[in-house]
């Protein structure tokens, strides 16, 4: 449940953020630095998730 909260919060930290640049920023902009966060997020998630399953941190 730490994982899942802590992505959430970082979520919403960035989208109330990015909301304020987008405003600004090219829609291929967005939409590519979008796609970074959204792989980042998910190569993070993925490596707690194997980390959790050997009984130990993936740090």
């Amino acid at each position: 449940m730490g994982v899942r909260l802590m992505l959430f919060l970082v979520a919403a930290l960035l989208l109330g953020v990015v909301l304020g640049t987008v405003a600004h920023a090219p829609l291929t902009f967005s939409v590519a630095v979008g796609a970074v966060i959204a792989v980042w997020l998910g190569v993070f998630a993925l490596r707690e998730h194997r980390g959790r399953d050997r009984g130990t941190s993936a740090h």
